[in-house]
């Protein structure tokens, strides 16, 4: 059970994703709620608590005087707090939040307690009976624009520290990062969480690993200096912006958003899903092709520590479903919703181009978004072929080629590729970025026995 915007109940079609530890945190109206929010992160300061799946959840904290009821759902867009607090939401309501994103309340068959189950009636029935209070949504409004402004004042406090230290990093030289004790990365990354900019964050803790790349480190680490100098004077000159792009800005810094616009039907094939640890939490990416629209959009859900992320598609299967998109990303990213049947499985794959138009594909879209690490590709009638430096997948007519990312090259997935192929050409749907082609799918150009495409086969 879900709970709406307004309270409603709801009854989830598909699995919520959960927020992140920094995304809980970015949800606080000031500094002392984030820090009460902390404190309540814990199991002992909870009695009752409990979690009914893709739902609500709910908790009772104790201390010396009267304990305080809180109930929220699981993407904490709905909430309730018997405490006395003037925030909102209230440390209560982060506590509970940060503890759900940990993983510590596992469903496991819990039922809403009778007072969770009242709020839940009683908002359902005033959501019914009742028009919301104008006053009350005004000052709601008011509110809100007023926790946005507070946060972006601290994102911008931090991409202007973010600033000076690259500054004085580019003036010190690059020589002494690769040192073992070298702690700037990891003490910006915590600054920037604090000035509630996660994505910045990211990126800096990514810093850490290139001294430890290999040759030519120096060169990459300027690399990735220079883009996220881009990124933080890109938020400074947020204002200055085009819409698409500052939106862009604003979900690379870390700022949430939802789903908008107009929702698109399709008949989705799905193309690949594939998992990546990030820090204790592990991101999961569904690639998805519509077969009438022609777009490729992205699911991303995450999986609390030793949790899988709950949402999951097969592989080759096609789902009749509407999709939201999220603004900015170059409109990839859609928010799954009412889905129409069961998925059918297919062996028809989806239509491709060639290495050349992959690349060129990839140089379009960092246009619309410097940061993009890689854009979606189906690459039709390739090889996989080994070269000087690993692996290779070359086109069957033009001569064009494109190398296999390092990574892939350790996982099992490329070995099912070459076998697959046999030294044939084939189709391959995977993600094309400035370090070469990382293969997610395959499909064989025949079935043995039978005429006609092969099933799809995953290589992660």
């Amino acid at each position: 059970m879900v709970l709406s915007h307004r309270g409603e109940t709801r009854r989830s079609t598909h699995p919520v994703a959960r927020r992140t530890r920094e995304q809980v945190l970015a949800l606080a109206p000031d500094e002392a709620t984030r820090d009460a929010g902390l404190a309540l992160a814990s199991e002992h300061a909870w009695a009752e608590a409990g979690h009914a799946g893709p739902g609500a959840a709910w908790g009772v904290c104790g201390g010396d005087g009267v304990p305080c009821r809180t109930a929220v759902d699981t993407d904490g867009s709905s909430y309730t707090c018997s405490c006395t607090g003037g925030s909102s939401p209230c440390g209560h309501v982060l506590g509970l939040l940060l503890l759900l994103s940990s993983g510590a309340l596992v469903p496991e068959g819990a039922q809403e307690p009778p007072w969770v189950l009242r709020w839940l009636a009683d908002r359902r029935a005033r959501g019914v009976t009742a028009p919301e209070d104008p006053a009350a949504a005004v000052s709601a409004r008011r509110a809100a624009a007023r926790r946005a402004e507070r946060r972006a004042e601290r994102v911008t406090g931090g991409a202007q520290e973010l600033d000076r230290r690259l500054t004085d990093l580019l003036r010190g030289g690059l020589a002494t990062t690769d040192r073992p004790d070298y702690g700037l990365w990891e003490e910006t990354a915590a600054r920037m969480i604090d000035a509630q900019a996660p994505g910045i964050a990211g990126r800096v803790r990514e810093l850490s690993s290139v001294a430890a790349s290999g040759s030519g480190w120096p060169a990459r680490l300027l690399e990735e200096c220079a883009l996220l100098h881009l990124l933080d004077s890109a938020w400074l000159g947020l204002g200055r912006l085009p819409a698409p792009l500052a939106a862009t800005v604003r979900a690379r810094v870390g700022l949430t958003a939802s789903a908008e616009g107009p929702a698109v039907r399709d008949r989705w094939l799905v193309l690949a899903q594939h998992d990546a640890p990030e820090g204790r939490i592990v991101t999961r990416r569904i690639w998805l092709y519509g077969r009438e629209s022609g777009r490729t959009a992205l699911l991303l859900s995450y999986g609390s520590p030793g949790r899988a992320p709950a949402q999951a598609l097969p592989v080759g299967a096609v789902v009749d479903a509407e999709v939201t998109p999220y603004p900015g990303g170059g409109g990839l990213r859609v928010a799954l919703g009412t889905r129409f049947g069961e998925p059918l499985v297919t062996t028809a794959p989806p239509p491709g181009g060639t290495t050349a138009d992959a690349v060129a594909a990839y140089g379009k879209a960092l246009r619309d978004d410097p940061w993009l690490d890689a854009w979606p590709a189906t690459l039709r009638d390739v090889i996989p072929v080994p070269s000087a430096d690993g692996w290779q997948l070359a086109g069957r007519t033009d001569g064009s080629a494109l190398p296999v990312v390092p990574s892939a090259l350790s996982r099992p997935g490329l070995w099912k590729l070459v076998a697959l192929s046999g030294g044939g050409p084939l189709t391959v749907f995977g993600e094309c970025g400035h370090r070469g082609f990382d293969p997610l799918a395959a499909w064989c150009p025949e079935v043995a026995g039978s005429a006609g495409p092969g099933a799809a086969v995953a290589l992660t």
